[in-house]
C-alpha cells in the first residue's frame, strides 16, 4: 500500500510537469500559425479555416490592400509601416467581432483578408463602409498623425457557381483593383464572371505572376 501511494505521489508532479508542457506546446503552435506582426492568421491556416467555414455556409470574402503604403514606409520608416499594419489588424478584428465564425488574416505584406459570414447579404456595403472609415482613421506614430488608404473588394459566394474560396478570393481581388483604380474605397465584384486576364491563375499584374503590379 506505501509503496503504491509512493508510486502515486510521484507521478503527481510528472503529470502536471506534462500537462503544463503540453499548454506551451498549443500556444507555441498557435503562435506559429499566426502572422507576428498583426497576430492575425497566416495565409495558410487562414484557408483552412476558410474553406471549412465556406463548405458550411455562403459569407463575404474581403480582401485589403493599404494606399500609399510604400510612401509611408519610404517617409517615416518601415517602423511606422509596421503601427499601419498593426492598426490595420485591429480595426479588421474590431469590425469582425461580432460577426460570428469570421476569419480575417494579414495574407502578407499590406494585404488582408476576411471571410465573413452574412445573415443578410444587403448589408454588405455597411460593412465594407466601416471597414474602410477604420482603415483610414489617422493614427499617431512618435507624435505625428499619420492616416494611409485603403482599396477593399468583396465577393459574395452566393454569386458564385460554387463556395470555391479561390475564385471567391480572385473576384475579390479583382474588386480590390477596380477599387484601386477609382482611387480606393470599396466595390463588390458583380457576379462569377472574371473580369481582368490572369497569369498562373491570378490576375495579371499581381506580384507572383511575373507582371508588373499596376495595383501596388
Amino acid at each position: 500500500m506505501n509503496d503504491l501511494l509512493t508510486m502515486v505521489s510521484a507521478a503527481g508532479p510528472l503529470a502536471g510537469g506534462w500537462g503544463v508542457h503540453g499548454l506551451w506546446m498549443r500556444r507555441r503552435l498557435s503562435a506559429a500559425r499566426r502572422d507576428p506582426l498583426s497576430g492575425l492568421w497566416a495565409r495558410a491556416p487562414f484557408e483552412r479555416r476558410a474553406s471549412r467555414l465556406l463548405a458550411r455556409r455562403h459569407a463575404a470574402v474581403v480582401l485589403v490592400d493599404l494606399d500609399g503604403f510604400k510612401a509611408l514606409n519610404d517617409t517615416f520608416g518601415h517602423a511606422a509601416g509596421d503601427e499601419a499594419i498593426r492598426a490595420t489588424a485591429a480595426s479588421l478584428n474590431d469590425a469582425l467581432a461580432e460577426k460570428r465564425g469570421a476569419v480575417a488574416a494579414r495574407l502578407g505584406g499590406d494585404e488582408f483578408a476576411a471571410v465573413v459570414p452574412l445573415e443578410e447579404p444587403f448589408t454588405l456595403p455597411w460593412l465594407l463602409n466601416g471597414l474602410h472609415g477604420a482603415f483610414t482613421a489617422p493614427f499617431t506614430y512618435r507624435g505625428r498623425t499619420i492616416r494611409v488608404g485603403a482599396s477593399i473588394g468583396a465577393c459574395l459566394t452566393a454569386e458564385l457557381p460554387s463556395r470555391s474560396l479561390p475564385l471567391a478570393l480572385r473576384r475579390a481581388d479583382e474588386a480590390m483593383y477596380t477599387a484601386k483604380r477609382g482611387g480606393g474605397g470599396w466595390c463588390v465584384a458583380d457576379g462569377p464572371d472574371l473580369a481582368y486576364p490572369s497569369r498562373a491563375g491570378r490576375r495579371a499584374g499581381r506580384p507572383g505572376t511575373g507582371g508588373k503590379e499596376a495595383a501596388a
